[in-house]
């Protein structure tokens, strides 16, 4: 999560916290296992911020030339020379995006020890609202899940990846993939996931973890873990990464002009194996793209994994409440904004509605202040279901 600093000038009003039901019963697992960026260009690059990525574990002639063409050598990028991040080598382009996979980097240690990318930022790089804001919402406590996870939240996961500032986290969930029914292979997270924004470029060894930790284990219990505990369906690579224009052009490291764009979709393949996400997992959500205003919903919840303290980023949390807006400026689109106590660590980690009787996402965890009492999600309209469409048409039968 991306943290800021409300104005002191702002109107701080309390909003009644709110009963909801419902929402946790809806997205119980149905599983059987356990500027404008609309050019998709001549020559056929991806709109959108639509990116290439590595194809398995193999790392296949074409990936390999395409990291040559970069001047990597793809056997000292897995022998360790994807640490380097001088800005020359730092790819930032949408189609310049390579996760090629390294065996055994993720492992269960080094999950544990990933870090939340949270950070903070003063009053003054905050842009009157013209009263387009709601009032503060009120805090609400963030509740672990019930276990097993993969019985109560199925497609919520963790993102792992490395930054210059070391290996981070962020949460994803499992969303369908309408061109490829039933075995979708794509995950929706946040901007700031995946890519440093206007400052830097594309993060890597970029993997994602369904249920991770599915029993809710205590850091003492996960002494020596293994990864079946840790893991327990798999791990997958993100070959493809998408997320939008906006974001890699203003997205900052708290939100910035991107954070109303801040989101991302991944296409992942298993470390081992062949069978998809959404086989694997049981369970995928549909994308709501209508922007429904705040007036029309109930309730919207958030699922994800907060890292920061209190927190420690073993357990899956969530909360429930009635969204209110939240604007940065005037020129941006409106955010929708809830009160959670959730910290970073929880970025990315999908917002969910009831529509027509479903849990449908209809946002991911993006900002929130220094005393973490809210967060807020961007609107996923147009511009968010371009970056879907163009992930799902593109790439999402491979």
């Amino acid at each position: 999560m991306r943290s800021i600093r409300p104005s002191a000038t702002r109107a701080r009003g309390r909003r009644g916290a709110l009963a909801v039901t419902g929402l946790a019963v809806v997205l119980a697992l149905t599983a059987t296992a356990c500027n404008d960026s609309k050019d998709d260009a001549a020559g056929g690059k991806p709109a959108a911020g639509a990116s290439q990525g590595s194809d398995g574990a193999k790392l296949p002639g074409d990936i390999a030339d395409r990291l040559k063409e970069h001047g990597i050598d793809p056997d000292k990028w897995k022998d360790g020379a994807w640490k380097n991040w001088s800005k020359d080598d730092w790819l930032r382009e949408a189609k310049d995006f390579v996760n090629p996979v390294i065996d055994g980097l993720w492992k269960p240690e080094r999950m544990k020890s990933a870090k939340d990318p949270n950070k903070t930022i003063a009053a003054k790089d905050y842009a009157d609202d013209q009263g387009v804001s709601d009032p503060d919402p009120s805090p609400v406590q963030a509740r672990p899940e019930k276990t097993p996870y993969h019985e109560n939240a199925a497609p919520v996961g963790k993102v792992f990846f490395d930054s210059p500032e070391g290996s981070m986290v962020c949460s994803g969930t499992v969303v369908k993939d309408p061109r490829n029914p039933g075995r979708s292979n794509l995950v929706w997270t946040a901007g700031h996931c995946v890519h440093a924004g206007s400052a830097g470029g594309w993060y890597r060894n970029i993997m994602f973890v369904p249920s991770y930790n599915d029993m809710g284990k205590s850091a003492d219990a996960l002494r020596n873990a293994t990864q079946q505990e840790i893991a327990p369906y798999g791990s997958y690579w993100a070959d493809w990464a998408s997320t939008s224009n906006e974001w890699i052009n203003g997205g900052g490291p708290t939100g910035g002009e991107g954070a109303p764009y801040d989101f991302a979709v991944l296409h992942v393949k298993p470390e081992q194996g062949t069978k998809s996400l959404e086989e694997t997992v049981g369970n995928a959500l549909d994308v709501d793209f209508t922007k429904p205003s705040v007036q029309s919903v109930g309730s919207m919840g958030a699922w994800g994994y907060p890292a920061a303290p209190p927190y420690d980023g073993l357990l899956m949390h969530k909360c429930l409440d009635r969204p209110g807006r939240l604007s940065l400026e005037p020129t941006l689109p409106t955010m929708y904004r809830i009160g959670c106590t959730m910290t970073g660590g929880s970025s990315g980690g999908g917002w969910f509605r009831v529509r027509g009787g479903k849990t449908v996402l209809v946002s991911n965890t993006s900002i929130g202040p220094a005393d973490n009492t809210w967060l807020a999600g961007p609107q996923l309209g147009d511009e968010a279901k371009q970056v879907f469409d163009t992930m799902s048409e593109k790439y999402g039968s491979q």
